[in-house]
């Protein structure tokens, strides 16, 4: 959807095929978390991209609740990291990248991380895509693409063939199994995660808080999300009570308000896995007409506005902002 509005805004026509519902994979089953999860620990092909989405995501944001009249929630609530990380490689990192923070006994707080409640994005995002007068097909599965000469002709689908000037992949952990024969070495795979959610009258914490690779995202309405699991498991979406119990036995050491709460809910998604987190945004090696923005891995919601901004400069051959190389057809 951010390629599209992109698209739609430099006056192009645009078709969006989704094979069930639009907005209902990974980006609707993730936390909405405006960051990589210690950023430190990735390496710079991720967090410039992710920094690049982060400074533009409250003007986004914005402008989406501004025409569409949707709340998005974005919020910058602040992260408290808890032990154990890498201090000196944080407070390193922070001073190098011009992010605040601000130590906290062992802990270190990033006050200007924010959070989105990604079902209200993506709704705000299908809006603006209608308004700007982009073509929704919904429970449209693409099931081949027909290429001839160095080119997609159409596209095969459950309601026919659609045909385009140029076609963009933007199918998540699906887009290898979709690309088929002219997936040209692309690895991109599902990584499981699982997420549970509890209500509060009152939201128990004002920031979000990580401790390893559980955290805490505290709603304005009292919900309270908590996750999440990797799990490489193919295209298995069910959830498990052996991930169920470990996270719910962490999470009440560190909350113990926790205790004996009931579950409202408990979900996975699938996650579009790719070699460290680095997401392919380019022109297919073979097929001219084609292009991906794909295999964002954890963070492509907080990168959706600079990746669509790579992918247009990448369709119109306009000069790039960062370096694009590590976004290759790899």
């Amino acid at each position: 959807m951010a390629s599209a509005q992109a698209l739609l805004q430099t006056g192009a026509r645009v078709t969006v095929l989704e094979r069930g519902e639009l907005g209902q994979e990974a980006s609707w089953a993730g936390g909405g978390i405006m960051s990589p999860l210690c950023p430190w620990d990735y390496r710079d092909e991720v967090t410039s991209l992710a920094l690049q989405g982060m400074a533009r995501f409250e003007g986004f944001t914005s402008e989406l609740t501004a025409e569409t009249g949707v709340d998005t929630e974005y919020l910058r609530c602040g992260m408290k990291v808890l032990l154990p990380f890498n201090l000196k490689a944080a407070v390193d990192w922070c001073e190098a990248h011009g992010m605040r923070y601000e130590l906290i006994g062992d802990s270190i707080f990033l006050p200007e991380i924010a959070q989105v409640r990604n079902p209200r994005l993506l709704h705000a995002m299908r809006e603006r895509v209608l308004q700007l007068g982009g073509r929704i097909v919904e429970q449209c599965e693409v099931l081949g693409i027909e290429a001839q000469a160095g080119s997609v002709r159409y596209v095969r689908t459950s309601q026919g063939e659609f045909q385009a000037d140029d076609y963009v992949l933007t199918a998540g952990a699906w887009s290898k199994a979709l690309l088929g024969e002219h997936a040209q070495q692309l690895d991109i795979k599902p990584i499981r995660g699982q997420m549970l959610l509890f209500k509060f009258d009152v939201p128990p914490l004002p920031h979000i808080l990580l401790q390893g690779d559980l955290y805490f995202i505290p709603r304005k309405d009292g919900h309270l999300l908590i996750g999440s699991t990797l799990e490489d498991v193919g295209f298995d979406k069910s959830t498990t009570e052996a991930a169920r119990e470990t996270m719910l036995q962490r999470a009440v050491v560190l909350l113990p308000a926790l205790q004996g709460m009931p579950v409202v809910r408990h979900w996975a998604g699938l996650r579009p896995g790719s070699e460290g987190n680095i997401p392919t945004i380019d022109r297919h090696p073979a097929l001219e007409n084609l292009y991906i923005n794909g295999g964002h891995f954890r963070y492509g919601v907080t990168m959706a506005p600079a990746s669509a901004e790579v992918l247009l400069n990448r369709i119109f051959d306009r000069p790039q902002s960062l370096d694009v190389a590590p976004y290759r057809w790899r």
